[in-house]
């Protein structure tokens, strides 16, 4: 099972066609989007990623490292955030929604920190979300959001 909906490289997929395969969560992918590009103003690219199991996904970008990773799936998405092990453990502490924590539960833990893939299911979501992103920029030095 691959985390995105696209997983054809070499074939991009549309925009109608990632609008219609997020479907219900359209106004959540819309809603992250905005504030990932008003708060950050990072770098973007569309781009297939790591393979099939993962696909095609919107990457974000700050100062070359990795903001985060939205992929479009099957009625949703699922957004990738990669953090350090001093940011996991000051994630598992801010009472984040199941989908967060169970991301965060799942992650295999390496030296350099975890890759936390958040399916987005609930309202909440993007939330949490948010508050990781800010997590990223700041264990990274990136530049400060706005």
């Amino acid at each position: 099972m691959s985390i995105g909906a696209f997983t054809d490289k070499t074939r991009q997929p549309t925009e109608a066609e990632i609008q219609a395969a997020i479907g219900t969560q359209l106004s959540a992918w819309r809603d992250l989007l905005r504030f990932i590009r008003e708060n950050y103003s990072p770098d973007e690219d569309f781009k297939f990623l790591y393979g099939k199991k993962y696909g095609w996904a919107l990457r974000f970008r700050m100062g070359g490292q990795l903001l985060t990773s939205l992929y479009p799936a099957a009625g949703g998405f699922t957004v990738q955030v990669n953090l350090s092990p001093a940011a996991v453990e000051r994630a598992q502490q801010m009472g984040l929604g199941e989908s967060a924590q169970a991301a965060i539960a799942w992650a295999t833990p390496y030296p350099e920190g975890r890759w936390l893939f958040i399916p987005v299911q609930a309202a909440g979501d993007v939330g949490d979300i948010q508050k990781l992103l800010a997590l990223r920029v700041e264990a990274k030095g990136l530049r400060e959001a706005r």
